[in-house]
């Protein structure tokens, strides 16, 4: 079972924002298929991230994931965490905002939602966070 991390969507106004960013993140790095966070320092337990994913925070709560492809150096003394370009919606969990990046294991990582999140992206975050607690989304 892989390893997750979790991130504060920092500077998204929602999540269809959050989308379109790592949308157009594939086009912004030459269309290569990825995009790209700098982080300081790799995850030393990198190796048991190996088919993870990134879980995104917003308005305290997860909203939704984006594949890891790998890490790597930048050259700058920093390194990338390389993303799929996609955001992938799962059941909203609530979760508490943090600095940088922390390890989410296998089994508290929220399930993959039911198709694309829609028009939820455009409700007010507490209207979505009561329709979280009652569980009907």
């Amino acid at each position: 079972m892989p390893l997750h991390l979790t991130k504060i969507a920092f500077g998204s106004e929602s999540p269809a924002t959050l989308r379109r960013w790592l949308e157009s993140q594939n086009k912004t790095n030459g269309g290569i298929g990825e995009a790209r966070l700098t982080t300081r320092y790799k995850p030393k337990r990198e190796p048991e991230i190996a088919g993870g994913s990134l879980f995104w925070i917003h308005s305290r709560a997860i909203v939704g994931r984006s594949p890891i492809l790998g890490f790597q150096e930048n050259g700058q003394g920093r390194y990338w965490i390389r993303l799929e370009p996609v955001l992938i919606p799962v059941i909203r969990t609530p979760r508490r905002a943090h600095q940088g990046w922390r390890y989410l294991e296998d089994g508290d990582a929220p399930k993959d939602g039911i198709g694309d999140s829609g028009d939820i992206d455009e409700l007010p975050p507490l209207l979505v966070k009561e329709l979280a607690r009652l569980a009907l989304i």
